[in-house]
């Protein structure tokens, strides 16, 4: 046999790529589209790749801080008043 043909034989196979998932409900790790554990929906743990072109990028930002500071450098006060 030669040296490396394992790995010739196996490039022009078909395989579909297995990526890891997480549970939303109650954050098991699995392979699986559903939890094993609670029957869940799973989704990719991994955050979106980053763009330093990202066009809306500044506008994220811009949401972000008013959804956890108010717009103005304020805390927000979690909860009813009083």
């Amino acid at each position: 046999m030669e040296r490396g043909s394992f790995t010739r034989e196996r490039v022009g196979a078909e395989r579909k790529a297995v990526r890891l998932r997480r549970c939303r409900s109650c954050g098991i790790y699995t392979l699986r589209e559903r939890c094993p554990s609670c029957g869940g929906e799973t989704s990719s743990p991994h955050p979106p790749r980053f763009s330093p072109l990202d066009p809306y990028g500044k506008y994220r930002r811009m949401l972000k801080k008013e959804v956890e500071g108010g717009g103005d450098g304020s805390k927000v006060p979690e909860g009813p008043p009083g």
